[in-house]
């Protein structure tokens, strides 16, 4: 049987909108992936110390405050600081077409805009995994 994804769903910084978050919590959760979601106010530290003690595949980070250019980043940096090259950054939010290309070129993976299709979401972390697999 084949292992379930493991996905970390995360809000960083002092947004407190949560409600997209957790409808792809749960859309993810439908499509057969295992959920982490961590709350609200989540320091890059915070996140990247779950995304370690859960061992997951993915951490999604939704983000509508604007601080994306500093949060994302610090979190890869975190991330390589703490071995994770085999884990996927990804999110989602408030974030203009320019920042997206320069997050991408900086490591990020796709990043989701208001009005994504869920399953297209699923689908890209699906493809992701396969395209990497865990030793």
């Amino acid at each position: 049987m084949e292992n379930k994804i493991r996905v970390l769903v995360a809000k960083a910084g002092l947004d407190g909108h949560d409600r997209g978050a957790k409808i792809i919590a749960a859309a993810l959760r439908d499509a057969g992936m295992e959920v982490i979601y961590t709350g609200l106010r989540q320091t890059p530290e915070m996140i990247v110390e779950a995304a370690l003690q859960e061992d997951v595949d993915v951490i999604g980070i939704s983000i509508l405050s604007g601080a994306h250019m500093t949060i994302f980043p610090k979190i890869l940096n975190l991330m390589k600081e703490k071995g994770l090259t085999d884990v996927l950054l990804t999110g989602g939010g408030i974030i203009p077409d320019e920042d997206i290309e320069a997050l991408k070129r900086m490591g990020v993976g796709e990043i989701f805009t208001p009005g994504a299709v869920t399953t297209e979401i699923a689908e890209y972390i699906r493809r992701w995994r396969k395209d990497h697999p865990r030793e």
